[in-house]
């Protein structure tokens, strides 16, 4: 399997084109879990009152690690860890189950609040936390991969060390961050950030996540929850 920083060639065309359209900005925000009393009464009434310590072991657990700093060093052996082994406790249901819909992209905020999420939900809160944490964007890609002993799609979040690196790979099948060489039950079909998607074989398209529908509702589930 190549995972390299270009993704090789052995991409596989799904999808993509269904959940593409054009530009949506990343609305101006103070920090993810900068939460304010509005927003824990909110997340209270609509979850349970039992969903606001979840919610604060989060914020100390990105505090904390935007405190110490996101050097490469402490990214790999520390906040990787950290941030992979906490949102991998929630409890597994896929989208009908949860939500009553095929596929829905909850916020950190929901998958933690409601309790529940799938892979798509892991990854975002994974990478979401780490960009808040202070690590680089271009580190960092939400990837659509094929689980092949599953024989579905799946979703993880790579870990670039270095643009060219083997990544790190955060995923909720296998809880041990290993380098993508060795997730050889993973194929890679396509992946983004905040700034750039990369689809078929490595080449790359401007504007990432926000090509991407379901990040967009995402995005303005995000501004709403900041304006609470």
């Amino acid at each position: 399997m190549v995972f390299s920083a270009q993704f090789g060639r052995r991409w596989v065309w799904c999808t993509v084109a269904a959940c593409l359209l054009w530009t949506a900005a990343w609305p101006g925000r103070a920090g993810l879990v900068d939460f304010s009393e509005n927003f824990l009464s909110y997340v209270a009434k609509k979850w349970g009152r039992e969903a606001t310590p979840r919610m604060m072991v989060w914020q100390r657990l990105v505090r904390d690690n935007k405190a110490a700093g996101a050097t490469p060093a402490r990214v790999e052996s520390v906040a990787l860890r950290q941030v992979n082994g906490f949102f991998n406790q929630v409890p597994y249901y896929n989208d009908s189950q949860h939500w009553g819909v095929d596929d829905y992209w909850a916020t950190p905020s929901e998958t933690l609040g409601s309790f529940g999420g799938d892979c798509e939900d892991y990854s975002i809160s994974k990478y979401l936390s780490l960009k808040d944490m202070g690590v680089p964007i271009e580190k960092l890609r939400i990837t659509y991969v094929r689980a092949l002993k599953l024989g579905e799609s799946h979703m993880v979040l790579a870990y670039y060390p270095t643009p060219d690196a083997d990544p790190l790979i955060l995923d909720n099948i296998n809880g041990t961050i290993l380098p993508a060489s060795q997730r050889t039950d993973l194929e890679p079909v396509y992946g983004f950030n905040d700034d750039d998607l990369w689809v078929q074989g490595g080449s790359s398209r401007k504007g990432g996540a926000s090509n991407v529908r379901l990040w967009r509702d995402l995005l303005e589930k995000l501004a709403k929850e900041q304006s609470m």
